[in-house]
């Protein structure tokens, strides 16, 4: 038996072949578009996701010529906080829907907590996103704004849930996604009606939970024929991408954390127990694995903040710019000559002062050079998540390595800053970029009981460099950290009198 993972991402839907032993066999991607229609509208069509998942599909089975018998079943890896509103027979209501990061539901958002309590809903959900990003939200909006989709619509599904029912005829959900929704109780794993009844939104609209590993059902024969596999092809519920991507990326360890270095970039710790602080509000999402649960904090701009940078000032180096940036960023000292870099290019998280930070290079004299911004902007990203780390380490006790994943992992230089700055050993292993796959794949596994734990994932984990901090230059980095997180304090008073 062969396994399909699908990571439906914001940028597209990849698409894996494991085998049952949770070896990669092959992989595809399909990329598809984000809409943004007006001010802080963010918008993807359900229909591209489906199709993406088609045609990723497709790819995979051509490319590793495997008989569509082989694969016995599928999960997916899906994008968080989406709303897709679907009536009584399944068809989406709307054709854009708004995704994890649309802005449109604040005045739901604070409407909202004039009759909640505002810490005691954090406390007991955990969502430490901007409010107004989560489904209970984004429906309100829907409600105010959209009554006629709201009057037709039968259930309201995430983004994973929408293709299993695409996949199945079934709706269900799994409580790492329920947990997005801004009406779950984390530690009682349930809806909290409380909540639903605030906001208007009847609690009939939401899909039942299951584990993830429950087999939602098999491949309807429209699904199969539209995928190329067969009607034998189970479905699991699946999970969200926040869960899914901690489960491969740390298995089920106590207090294992990893570093996602993408466009955004996140620090999460797997633990017993959440982590919950209302004052800088990590987002917490209920694990895959039962008692357990996923808590981060993330900057919005970490390797875009680095992608900004690379196109703005080391444009003429082409393909080579980011090896660029690694070598001039090494034959600079450590704290950059004076130059702090804070990267907040796309406003502030929760664990900012303010949302209105704005991003900057500061220190700037006559002495420095390019090399100076180079390795600033490395240690600035570093920086500003060693924070994140700081703020978790004082809730939760964690392992004193961490992984690093993502497109970050590839510079050798920036994963030694990251030792240094963070005073632990931190570790690249052959996942990388796979971490949210893999958990699905995982879950197929377990599901189809090939697997009996999710501890299996720590064997599949092959390291490939480890770098150990340098004493002495952990020390240096001592004093510039405090000169970082001052100014992240100065930058979020900026903004907010700037009225960003």
């Amino acid at each position: 038996m062969v396994i399909i993972a699908y990571d439906l991402g914001t940028g597209g839907v990849k698409a894996t072949l494991y085998d049952d032993s949770l070896k990669v066999l092959a992989k595809s991607f399909m990329e598809y578009r984000t809409y943004f229609p007006g001010a802080g509208l963010h918008e993807q069509k359900p229909s591209d996701w489906w199709n993406g998942v088609v045609e990723s599909t497709k790819q995979l089975l051509a490319a590793s010529h495997t008989d569509p018998q082989a694969v016995g079943a599928v999960a997916i890896s899906g994008q968080s906080l989406t709303a897709i509103p679907v009536d009584g027979s399944g068809a989406a209501l709307l054709e854009r829907v708004p995704i994890w990061s649309d802005g449109r539901a604040k005045d739901e958002a604070r409407r909202f907590f004039d009759t909640v309590d505002e810490e005691r809903w954090y406390m007991t959900t955990g969502n430490g996103f901007p409010a107004h990003c989560y489904t209970i939200f984004k429906l309100m909006w829907m409600k105010a704004h959209q009554s006629e989709v709201f009057s037709n619509m039968k259930h309201v599904l995430g983004s994973k849930d929408y293709i299993n029912y695409r996949m199945t005829g079934k709706i269900l959900t799994d409580h790492s996604y329920a947990s997005g929704t801004g009406g779950y109780n984390l530690k009682e794993a349930r809806y909290q009606q409380e909540f639903w009844d605030a906001a208007g939104i009847d609690m009939d609209l939401l899909p039942k939970i299951v584990p993830s590993d429950t087999v939602v059902g098999y491949l309807t024969e429209q699904a199969a024929r539209e995928l190329g596999l067969t009607t034998k092809t189970a479905v699991m519920a699946g999970g969200v991408d926040n869960a899914c991507m901690a489960l491969g990326a740390t298995g089920i360890r106590d207090g294992a954390a990893y570093i996602s270095l993408g466009s955004s970039s996140w620090v999460p710790v797997t633990a017993c127990r959440p982590v919950l602080d209302f004052k800088t509000r990590p987002y917490v999402f209920a694990h895959i694995e039962p008692g357990m649960y996923t808590s981060a904090y993330s900057i919005f701009a970490g390797g875009s903040s680095l992608r900004w940078v690379r196109d703005n000032l080391f444009a003429e180096f082409g393909p080579q710019a980011y090896g660029e940036i690694d070598r001039l960023a090494q034959s600079a000292p450590v704290g950059a000559n004076g130059i702090l870099f804070n990267p907040s290019l796309a406003g502030g998280t929760s664990q900012d002062k303010s949302v209105n930070i704005q991003g900057a290079f500061v220190g700037l004299s006559l002495l420095n050079n390019r090399a100076d911004l180079a390795r600033s902007v490395l240690e600035g990203i570093a920086l500003n998540l060693k924070q994140s780390i700081t703020y978790l380490q004082r809730k939760v006790q964690m392992e004193d390595e961490i992984l690093i994943c993502g497109g970050g992992s590839k510079s050798a230089v920036w994963l030694q800053m990251f030792a240094d700055i963070l005073d632990v050993r931190v570790l690249k292993t052959n996942i990388d970029q796979d971490a949210a796959s893999l958990g699905a794949a995982a879950i197929a596994a377990k599901g189809m009981k090939r697997i009996g734990s999710y501890q299996v994932i720590d064997g599949i984990h092959r390291r490939e460099a480890c770098y150990s901090p340098d004493r002495a230059v952990s020390e240096q980095y001592k004093a510039v950290a405090k000169r970082f997180n001052y100014l992240a304090e100065v930058l979020s008073e900026f903004g907010d009198y700037c009225g960003v």
